[in-house]
């Protein structure tokens, strides 16, 4: 069972990293977030309290779908505007935007 326990947290590991690429790619600066993650995995590599690795994997793993799934990468485009950009798999299953909503009868 620990095998498979160091399994799954070297799965999440690898899962978090490719989520970060995918999320902040080509910002430098938010690609950062390898140094947090590198970081909290170390801290924790010598828990062996079953309860609490479990409780660490449900938090890597909220991290990772709130990435997946509500992070929007902006960019300054000037001063005063940001243009944001979605990836792909984001917007599949939102709604088409509408400037003139209509009126329901």
């Amino acid at each position: 069972m620990f095998s498979m326990s160091l399994e799954s947290v070297l799965q999440l590991f690898k899962t978090l990293h490719r989520t970060r690429q995918q999320v902040f790619k080509n910002d430098t600066r938010a690609l950062e977030a390898r140094i947090k993650i590198n970081e909290e995995f170390k801290n924790n590599k010598s828990e062996t309290s079953p309860k609490k690795i479990e409780e660490l994997m449900k938090i890597g793993s909220d991290v990772e779908l709130f990435l997946r799934t509500s992070v929007i990468q902006g960019v300054h485009t000037d001063h005063n505007t940001l243009k944001l950009v979605p990836r792909k798999d984001l917007l599949i299953e939102n709604m088409p935007y509408c400037d003139a909503p209509t009126q329901k009868q």
